[in-house]
């Protein structure tokens, strides 16, 4: 997992529980009070560390790169239904906006969200090949 650099004390809890857990499961000694504690200290520091972000430190958690996407959160509310509708009139294809149709509750919705990138490097390189193809097809029509 990535921590924030507001997100340390967290990190150090967690480490700390990883701990007490490989300990308890090695020597076979019940920590489970230890263990309860531990991550009621954790769960109380989350509540106190993000009931007071400064506005810096939002922008960072917006911007979280392990932060879900809007295809992870279709994907959730449509039990894996979803189904992606690809081009326009012109034969183009905006990959960061995502469109489709997917069950939720057994109604038949549409899905429409931006999705950010999710490999910055594929997908530039992606979207340049697709530039390129479509700037070629257009000279030979």
């Amino acid at each position: 997992m990535i921590y924030l650099d507001f997100e340390k004390p967290i990190q150090e809890l967690e480490e700390e529980l990883e701990k007490l857990k490989s300990v308890a499961e090695k020597s076979k000694v019940d920590m489970s009070k230890a263990v309860k504690e531990v991550e009621a200290k954790i769960h109380s520091k989350r509540v106190e560390i993000f009931s007071n972000l400064t506005a810096w430190q939002r922008v960072q958690v917006s911007r979280h790169p392990e932060r879900p996407y809007t295809l992870a959160y279709i994907d959730a509310v449509s039990n894996s239904s979803f189904i992606e509708l690809h081009g326009d009139r012109t034969v183009g294809d905006d990959k960061a906006m995502v469109g489709g149709f997917g069950d939720v509750d057994g109604q038949t919705v549409m899905f429409i969200g931006q999705q950010k990138e999710l490999i910055p490097r594929c997908v530039k390189y992606v979207v340049l090949v697709w530039l390129i193809l479509k700037v070629t097809a257009r000279h030979y029509v």
